[in-house]
């Protein structure tokens, strides 16, 4: 009998039980196999909370396709190199023989060390990552499962913002998005775009060092031209020498709390220009929303769940389900495995030609690489002023 194991680290996202289902699903096409959870991610791992899942019935695992957050719980631990071998240890006397490690750059970290522990144990188990994260910064895949879902939250909602800025133009309004040193979230705030007259006015990303005075000269035109804006910012823009605009008011190792970004640039827009402004934040909002899910991430992160289980139980070991762009009009993509220790703990960021000269929007190549991963194009608004 097979014993395979499925963990989950790091923030959830509107998706991630979506590839739990894949998997699950998929073992149990292999009639030898039994399925199991750790309950809480590593935390919960190393605390010996281990759940058989297999036997899950069909109802509860279809309500995983739209259940937000982790079905299993998750974490964030750091770990010492002894708690490693530790958890290799409890694998080996569970008689878990396979692991998949579902998650973002920390847990693709936690996968390859895992990977590692097992290894320099003699220990015969193979372990295989699936990937996860809203943020999209995950190292050689096209994207990741979790960041559609996320890319149309923050589309849409900018999209119903702008319309409501529009009808009321007395205001400046910045919002925070998502993403510590990636802009892919925010970026994607550009597909509410459908026409030229529509919102967002200005997005700024991480990768570019913030500029205030040019921020301020683009929000003073625009004030003059059509007496609002909507602005989309990251959480984690720094100035020309790499500070941070606000100081994180937390910071325990990646895990990072950062200040009110949104806040402190409109009341820079009311101390400076003297002009009306507000802020607004999704914050948890952005990866918890089934409403605004993506039907391709659904089904792509039921993808990676499935593969990485058949990749596993076939005897691949020490890597990551991956997707490469064949196409994106017709959307297509082809699923891969790479090693993963070419994952670990290597952020992708936004390339420079899907970022403007000027550092305050995103061009066409980002947008056209963005629309399919959003699914169903969004709804379409009228007005008449």
């Amino acid at each position: 009998m097979k014993k395979l194991l499925i963990i989950h680290g790091g923030g959830p996202t509107a998706v991630i039980n979506a590839s739990l289902y894949g998997a699950i699903t998929e073992a149990r096409r292999h009639s030898n196999t039994e399925v199991y959870a750790a309950i809480g991610g590593t935390g919960g791992l190393l605390k010996g909370n281990i759940r058989e899942v297999g036997h899950i019935p069909q109802q509860q695992m279809e309500l995983l396709l739209s259940t937000p957050g982790s079905a299993i719980g998750t974490s964030r631990d750091h770990l010492e190199p002894e708690q490693y071998v530790r958890m290799a240890e409890i694998l080996k006397e569970n008689q878990i023989g396979y692991v998949l490690c579902n998650g973002g750059n920390g847990s693709m970290d936690m996968c390859g060390k895992l990977y590692a522990a097992c290894k320099e144990q003699g220990f015969n188990i193979r372990v295989m990552g699936i990937p996860k994260t809203m943020d999209n910064d995950l190292a050689i895949t096209d994207h990741s499962p979790g960041y559609g879902s996320a890319a149309r939250y923050i589309a849409q909602s900018v999209q119903e913002l702008c319309a409501d800025v529009r009808s009321l133009p007395i205001h400046v309004v910045v919002l925070e998005a998502s993403g510590r040193n990636a802009g892919w979230i925010t970026a994607a705030s550009a597909m509410a775009r459908k026409q030229e007259s529509d919102g967002p006015d200005l997005i700024y990303v991480p990768e570019r060092p913030f500029i205030e005075a040019e921020f301020l000269e683009d929000v003073s035109a625009l004030i003059q031209k059509k007496k609002s804006a909507v602005v989309v910012v990251s959480e984690g823009l720094t100035g020309p020498g790499k500070e941070p605009l606000v100081p994180p008011v937390f910071k325990v190792d990646r895990s990072v709390y950062y200040g009110d970004i949104s806040a402190h640039l409109a009341n820079m827009v009311i101390q400076k220009l003297g002009y009306k402004a507000r802020s607004e934040k999704p914050g948890l909002l952005g990866r918890a929303s089934i409403a605004m899910q993506s039907s391709v991430d659904l089904e792509e992160a039921k993808l990676a769940g499935e593969l990485a289980c058949t990749a596993v139980l076939e005897g691949e070991s020490g890597k990551m389900v991956a997707f490469k762009r064949v196409s994106t009009s017709p959307y297509k993509i082809e699923p891969f495995l790479v090693e993963i220790e070419k994952v670990m703990l290597t952020e992708r960021t936004l390339p420079d030609e899907f970022i403007n000269a000027r550092g305050n929007y995103v061009t066409d190549a980002f947008t056209q690489w963005c629309k399919p991963l959003l699914g169903a194009e969004l709804p379409d608004m009228v007005a008449f002023n």
